[in-house]
């Protein structure tokens, strides 16, 4: 007798393990689009603490190898630590001035490199032992916050990008240059082409094939150069405390500790833009175990001569463009990286790509990442004005201290930590923000009905009785009041979606006859029982917005043979959402259309229109209630 086979549980695609080929492929162009973020840490410390040159390419050898083992740790993970999803880990662009600072501090040179490397561990071990704790403060990172550090993640990084397209930042910048402008379009057009034209694999490295085609083009035409290739070494293996014994200043470790607390912030950013686009549940086990990988990474880098380490939020654009998801897909960028780090050669190859072209790539890259935040801010309320000021003020702070670095001088030196990045300072901001308005005294929740100055609350639609409930929301809907009664029972309502999404479900669970009832209380389009307000309120403000209040007598005798003969044939009258329809003659068409149906089918299509019509006057009710959303609202239409 055979025995029959268990099911195979589904593996989720983070969890897929893809063929060697394709691991290498994907890995190599996570390494491309990562490498000139890793290495310009390593170069701005050197060159503003006196490094030598062959202190620098340790520095970067030495970067290069905890990158990748950093990045295992984080995709593959062990134990508590690593969140298991594909991200990949770098050196923290936060971290960049307190370092410089503590180096100068320090004397420059390695002894201050020594007391760099010193605050690194122990801020390291710090943030390892905090994950646990961090990870419970989840409850404060709401969509509001996650998505508008998801937007600010983005948005921030595209200067970077930008400085790439047009020559690199510093000294061989050139916004001018008509070769660099080509090379970074050119590089950004191959992508959105390949993108569009093919499918399945091809489509996926589309990065790749348009930074290896761009640096192609470079070199047949002069502008890649790859001189340091023949001066590099082949082998070249960094060692624990290369530079000698680490060094520990109280100071120093402070700063480093406030580095990694904000840090930690933008990794839970990280962490949930990733969840959002590889489609996988992020809670505070996964903010714990991420936290812990970024705490051990960075210990070792303190050991290894390197740097504080993070979720690096470029590779996350990559993951999002791709749309590969396998975690095993950074893993084998971090073994790439580890060799590159032990074959310098193979190192400056990569550095040989022109900046424009990496910065072509990386405006797409980066610019998904602020997609990816759209999409998680497409979740939030924005009935509640609240949620507009902590999304408006978050952002609009951190594109300040963007498009303007210059005012961190402005601040005493321990507040450049937080002026100095306008992912740290908007993501801050976002974080306190929703703790001023949401979690600081009672929360009354929006304003969703009333007038200005007499509004009801949320909290108090929670709070209602069953006869009040009903008085305030029966005019959503035209007679009998089942449809509100019931909504009721479905309290309480956690924001406005919520309580807009009752109505809907109540209206479509009702027998046939409760809905034939409904149906039948509308009044007919163009009716001058409307127009003279004797079907409420509501109907004549719905009719009136395409001005069926008043229509000159061709126009209403035509409508008014429509509606007669769709009643005499279904025996209830016909309804349309007329703000739905974009002009009188769009009613008509739709008024003709549906006279062909049957009746089953006119009868769902009435509740659906019943349904988009109290979804206006829901709309109504919050921009009554709440003045500013209706100013706004007003100005939107206007334009």
């Amino acid at each position: 007798m055979k025995r029959s086979r268990s099911p195979r549980t589904a593996v989720h695609p983070v969890d897929e393990v893809l063929p060697v080929g394709k691991l290498a492929v994907y890995g190599t162009q996570h390494v491309l689009a990562f490498y000139a973020g890793a290495v310009i840490v390593p170069i701005l410390l050197a060159n503003s603490i006196g490094l030598s040159t062959e202190q620098l390419i340790h520095l970067i050898n030495a970067d290069l190898l905890t990158c990748g083992i950093a990045s295992i740790i984080q995709s593959v993970g062990f134990w508590k630590v690593g969140v298991r999803l594909p991200l990949l880990q770098g050196v923290t662009f936060t971290a960049v001035s307190p370092m410089i600072a503590i180096g100068l501090a320090a004397g420059g040179g390695t002894d201050g490199l020594l007391v760099i490397y010193g605050a690194v561990i122990v801020a390291g071990l710090f943030t390892f032992a905090i994950a646990p704790w961090f990870s419970k403060l989840i409850r404060f990172f709401p969509p509001v916050v996650t998505g508008s550090v998801i937007t600010i993640i983005g948005l921030a990084l595209l200067p970077v990008a930008a400085a790439d397209a047009t020559g690199g930042a510093g000294p061989t910048s050139d916004p001018t240059s008509g070769k660099n402008l080509a090379y970074a379009l050119g590089t950004l057009a191959l992508i959105v082409v390949i993108q569009r034209v093919f499918k399945g694999f091809m489509a996926t490295v589309a990065v790749l094939v348009g930074l290896v085609a761009g640096t192609a083009v470079a070199w047949m035409l002069g502008d890649a150069h790859f001189g340091s290739v023949n001066d590099s070494a082949w082998v070249g293996a960094t060692t624990p405390f290369y530079f000698g014994w680490p060094q520990f200043s109280f100071a120093a470790i402070v700063s480093m500790i406030v580095v990694m607390l904000i840090t930690a912030v933008e990794t839970t950013g990280d962490v949930f833009a990733t969840g959002e686009i590889v489609e996988k549940r992020i809670d505070r086990d996964d903010v714990a175990r991420a936290l812990r990988a970024d705490g051990l990474s960075t210990t070792l880098g303190g050991v290894l001569n390197s740097f504080p380490y993070t979720c690096f939020a470029e590779n996350v654009g990559l993951v999002r463009l791709t749309r590969i998801k396998s975690r095993y897909v950074v893993a084998a960028a971090g073994a790439i990286m580890i060799l590159l780090g032990l074959i310098p050669k193979a190192g400056a190859v990569v550095a040989g790509i022109p900046h424009p072209v990496l910065g072509g790539a990386a405006i797409a890259m980066f610019a998904t990442v602020a997609v990816v935040g759209f999409q998680t801010l497409g979740k939030v309320d924005f009935h509640d004005h609240r949620n507009v000021v902590i999304v408006a003020t978050s952002i609009g702070l951190a594109m300040f201290v963007t498009a303007q670095p210059q005012v961190a001088q402005a601040v005493p030196n321990w507040a450049e930590i937080i002026l100095g990045s306008g992912i740290t300072l908007g993501s801050l901001t976002a974080i306190v923000l929703n703790i001023v308005f949401h979690h600081i005294g009672k929360d009354f929740g929006p304003a969703v009905a009333g007038q200005p100055g007499d509004s009801v609350r949320l909290d108090q639609v929670n709070k209602m009785t069953r006869a009040e409930f009903v008085e305030t929301f029966a005019p959503l809907f035209q007679g009998p009041r089942w449809a509100v009664e019931r909504a009721y029972d479905l309290r309480p309502f956690h924001d406005t979606h919520a309580l807009r999404r009752s109505f809907q479900e109540v209206l479509f669970s009702g027998s046939k006859d409760e809905q034939r009832q409904l149906i039948e209380s509308y009044p007919a389009l163009g009716s001058k029982l409307v127009s003279d307000g004797l079907s409420g309120e509501a109907s004549l403000r719905d009719q009136s917005t395409r001005g069926l209040t008043h229509l000159a007598e061709p126009e209403q005798d035509v409508l008014t043979a429509i509606t007669s003969e769709y009643s005499e044939r279904f025996g209830f009258p016909l309804i349309i959402s007329v703000r739905d329809a974009y002009s009188f003659e769009r009613i008509l068409e739709e008024g003709r259309s549906r006279l062909t149906n049957c009746e089953t089918q006119e009868h769902a299509a009435a509740l659906l229109e019943i349904a988009k019509i109290a979804g206006y006057r829901f709309d109504d009710f919050l921009q009554v209630a709440n003045p500013i959303h209706s100013a706004r609202s007003r100005m939107v239409n206007k334009g």
